[in-house]
């Protein structure tokens, strides 16, 4: 039997790299899938998107129940407005607090019975717009300075963390405290807490 020739054997080695090569860039590839936005991941055990908005949404249903909002509908015959200010992050991971506070936002919009006053940020940027309005828009069109809602009550708070670990086993422990301050007295009218404890066990194969 007549051995292969040398071209036959460069083409046979040439066939087998692409083979090769296709199937370690198919084995590399990013594979991306997508998720419904309400749907329960827990990967890390960190704090997730799902704890902020079942925390937020929890949260703000008790303090739109609470006493205090009844009373105040009494006395003025209006809705309060209400203002959200700094939700400090004191756990042992990064949280995005921004986004904690975007999801009592919104909450706080939907129900219809407070009004909700714009963050510092935002109030900032709007004042440079009218001041940019006060020079360049029509006289018709201007919105004039001093016409701002004020909030009457300001929502603030913490996340505190504690966990617990033995080997590759992992209790955290998340609690929420929420308080909602008088902006005229400083009187605290509501307090609310929130705990979320989850077990995390790691596997026991590393990579």
């Amino acid at each position: 039997m007549r051995a292969p020739s040398f071209g036959a054997r460069r083409a046979a080695c040439v066939s087998l790299m692409a083979v090769f090569l296709s199937v370690f860039s198919t084995g590399c590839a990013t594979r991306v899938e997508r998720l419904p936005v309400d749907e329960v991941q827990d990967l890390s055990g960190a704090w997730n998107d799902t704890d902020s908005r079942l925390v937020s949404d929890e949260m703000i249903k008790d303090v739109l129940s609470a006493p205090w909002l009844s009373a105040y509908q009494g006395a003025h015959k209006a809705p309060p407005a209400l203002i959200v200010g700094e939700v400090r992050n004191l756990s042992h991971e990064h949280i995005n607090t921004q986004t904690f506070i975007s999801d009592m936002g919104r909450v706080l919009i939907n129900s219809g019975k407070v009004q909700f006053v714009a963050s510092r940020g935002q109030r900032e940027e709007i004042r440079e717009e009218r001041k940019d309005q006060d020079l360049n828009a029509r006289e018709d069109t201007r919105k004039p300075m001093g016409m701002e809602q004020g909030a009457d009550f300001m929502l603030k708070g913490a996340i505190n963390t504690i966990v617990d670990a033995s080997g590759k086993t992992q209790v955290r422990y998340y609690q929420v405290d929420l308080s909602l301050i008088s902006m005229s007295d400083n009187r605290i009218v509501w307090v609310g807490q929130k705990k979320i404890k989850k077990l995390v066990e790691r596997s026991k194969l590393r990579f």
